[in-house]
């Protein structure tokens, strides 16, 4: 499975849920969208530290960005910037997601809702 940002931000913030979504899954994947809006949203460097930490303990692999991964974002900001107000960081995280064939882990699913080609696993915290 591969996590959005915001699954991150729920765990800090303390949601059981959202650390239980993490702790229980096989596989634990992030694109590297979603790594650099983490080490981005840090305080300080610390926060820096506590997140690389995180992640390692809990053995995620970031997915970096390809060909196809690029030109699959770009294809739907064109589709759904306009209509939906798609942004580029989220059409990078669905295109890393669809790409690599994996469930996204969100509770953002406006976000992701209009994708027909994403897989998406809904946390409600």
């Amino acid at each position: 499975m591969i996590f959005d940002t915001d699954i991150f931000i729920w765990i800090e913030r303390g949601h059981a849920k959202a650390a239980i979504m993490v702790e229980h899954a096989d596989e634990r994947f992030i694109s590297v969208q979603t790594y650099l809006e983490l080490l981005q949203c840090a305080q300080d460097k610390a926060q820096h530290d506590r997140t690389k930490q995180f992640l390692k303990d809990f053995g995620f692999r970031v997915l970096p960005l390809s060909e196809n991964i690029g030109h699959r974002a770009a294809v739907y900001i064109e589709e759904y910037t306009l209509s939906h107000g798609l942004r580029a960081g989220d059409a990078l995280i669905a295109a890393t997601a669809t790409e690599h064939n994996m469930v996204l882990c969100s509770s953002n699913t406006k976000h992701f809702k209009p994708i027909k080609d994403l897989k998406v696993k809904v946390l409600r915290p």
